[in-house]
């Protein structure tokens, strides 16, 4: 399994990894007072086919809640768990929070109108990986052509942006 790992100054208030110089992880804490690493866990997984199993065995935590955590730990505890770090230029926004989901909020707003490109636009990535055809994204354009998103799929399949 793989779990990633992004830098943050304070980890207090989240999920962390340790791991050696191989990616491999030695420990998950979470929320810990007194962090192992400054590698925060921002709730990206790729896990492998025995996670079936692995879950189907998952007991509640103390919160009455079944956690993904438990599913890290048992491959942890089979030392089959690494850790891929995003780095540099990558952007994990966290949500958890009333004040985190306005920064995301603000964050993508901004980006947006000063790149004029939208963030995560599911038409735009299945049209750039041939998954749909230009006629699709026309289709879909049209049931939101009032729309700003409607507007922007138009300039995707006429290359506004190449």
């Amino acid at each position: 399994a793989t779990i990633f790992g992004y830098y943050v100054r304070d980890p207090k208030a989240f999920g962390v990894v340790e791991f050696d110089n191989k990616g491999n992880v030695l420990s998950l804490e979470e929320k810990p007072d007194h962090p192992k690493s400054n590698y925060a866990i921002p709730g990206l997984y790729f896990y492998d086919n025995s996670v079936v199993d692995i879950a189907k065995n998952v007991k509640p935590s103390d919160r009455g809640e079944l956690e993904i955590t438990s599913v890290n730990e048992e491959y942890l505890k089979r030392k089959q768990l690494k850790v891929e770090l995003l780095g540099r230029g990558m952007a994990w926004l966290d949500t958890g929070t009333h004040n985190g989901l306005l920064e995301a909020s603000n964050y993508i707003e901004a980006l947006q109108k000063r790149q004029g490109f939208f963030v995560a636009c599911l038409e735009e990535i299945a049209y750039n990986n041939g998954w749909i055809d230009e006629d699709t994204v026309l289709k879909l354009a049209e049931t939101l052509k009032k729309t700003e998103y409607g507007e922007y799929l138009v300039e995707i399949v006429n290359d506004e942006f190449k």
